[in-house]
């Protein structure tokens, strides 16, 4: 059975997702501006030069995955295209590799644990 919850619950759920989202969004106009302001308009993997309208295609990556690490320097941001930023949160999450650079494993399934048994068998 769906409750449905009542209008008035919905409206106050609705602005605080509202006024979260507007905060994110300041937050990364924030440090965008001033990624872009201080780092050559080049992707820091695959080299390719933005400018004009493409300029939008080119994010800010936070090299340890926090992003409220933000620091005036930028040491902790890299510019990379919308293709490499995407590969770099890809592996993580494909390899399961930590931010702080470990590698965990969560599967224990081994496909070819008993081959050399069966091939030892069959001879």
């Amino acid at each position: 059975m769906v409750s449905i919850k009542p209008s008035s619950e919905n409206g106050k759920l609705d602005r605080i997702v509202g006024e979260a989202r507007r905060q994110q969004e300041i937050r990364e106009t924030t440090y965008r501006e001033k990624a872009l302001k201080m780092f050559p308009w080049i992707c820091g993997r695959c080299g390719r030069e933005f400018s004009g309208r493409r300029l939008r295609e080119l994010t800010v990556h936070h090299k340890d995955h926090n992003h409220d690490n933000n620091p005036p320097d930028g040491s902790n941001w890299e510019l990379l295209c919308i293709y490499c930023h995407d590969m770099e949160h890809a592996k993580y999450l494909d390899d399961e590799i930590t931010p702080g650079g470990e590698q965990t494993s969560s599967s224990t399934f081994k496909p070819f644990a008993g081959l050399a048994d069966l091939i030892n068998r069959e001879k």
